[in-house]
């Protein structure tokens, strides 16, 4: 934990590409506290399952909410062989409900929560044009109501003002296409801002499912792609380790080099096979 600590201080210095080293295991000894109970909303996405494994797999409690919890499976790029089959735990609620549904919401808050993570996912088309801005602040003011203050929330790469760390090809969707989704994601994340919460909005580069590396940049420039595992682990120092420099930031990460886009739109990628 002090050399993942000491790079991270590191990289919030020197405002460039750095690297974030995440372990592949964490044990309970080296986050800044007892094992925590996190809630993860969203919780049967690519990213949000790795979240919710990780946590478990370092001995936490993990609360979950999502549409349809039977959905909730091993991810691919942590779980390896065990991928795809049922992800049951101990230590693993899980509720069914609608993130912009606040008593569904409050139910999650019931179980003594100790941070958030917040990876909403779903076409605009499917979920409306505005649910992760409202699901977001819904889960704000119950954390509020609860006490609760650590926040990690997963945007994109091209949000708020990374528009200009994102590629060419991939502002043009922004434009197009995904005006209407990043329209939402920039609302979620100026509500995040003006919270009052200690937030970290994480923006990755092009998401895949293969295993995780253990290495994240925190670039300024061009993003690159990155594995949602190592998505997972940097939102789970983000809410276990009082310490973690990018509260109150908007870091940008990629895996090791960071330098083009590599957006994998195969069905692996999306967890399709």
């Amino acid at each position: 934990m002090t050399k993942i600590r000491s790079l991270l201080t590191a990289a919030a210095v020197l405002g460039t590409t750095t690297a974030f080293v995440s372990p592949q295991q964490r044990t309970a000894s080296s986050s800044t506290s007892l094992d925590a109970t996190i809630a993860v909303f969203g919780a049967s996405g690519l990213t949000a399952s790795e979240c919710v494994y990780q946590a478990l797999q370092d001995g936490d409690k993990v609360v979950g909410l999502t549409r349809n919890p039977s959905n909730l499976k091993i991810p691919k790029g942590s779980g390896g062989a065990d991928f795809e089959k049922p992800l049951t735990n101990p230590n693993l609620t899980m509720i069914g409900g609608d993130v912009t549904n606040a008593a569904d919401v409050a139910k999650v808050f019931e179980n003594g929560i100790d941070g958030v993570i917040v990876a909403l996912g779903g076409k605009t088309s499917d979920v409306g044009d505005s649910m992760l801005t409202d699901g977001t602040n819904t889960i704000m003011a119950a954390m509020k109501e609860n006490g609760v203050k650590r926040i990690a929330v997963v945007t994109s790469i091209g949000a708020g003002d990374s528009k200009d760390q994102a590629p060419f090809a991939f502002k043009v969707l922004m434009m197009t296409v995904m005006k209407k989704i990043f329209n939402d994601k920039n609302n979620q994340e100026k509500a995040v801002v003006e919270s009052g919460l200690e937030y970290c909005i994480v923006r990755p580069g092009g998401l895949t499912v293969d295993p995780p590396t253990g290495v994240i940049n925190v670039i300024e420039g061009e993003a690159g792609s990155i594995p949602r595992a190592d998505v997972a682990q940097f939102c789970l120092e983000a809410v276990k380790d009082a310490d973690f420099p990018y509260v109150g930031k908007t870091p940008c990460i990629s895996s090791v080099g960071g330098t083009s886009w590599v957006k994998d739109r195969s069905k692996a990628a999306r967890g399709m096979e």
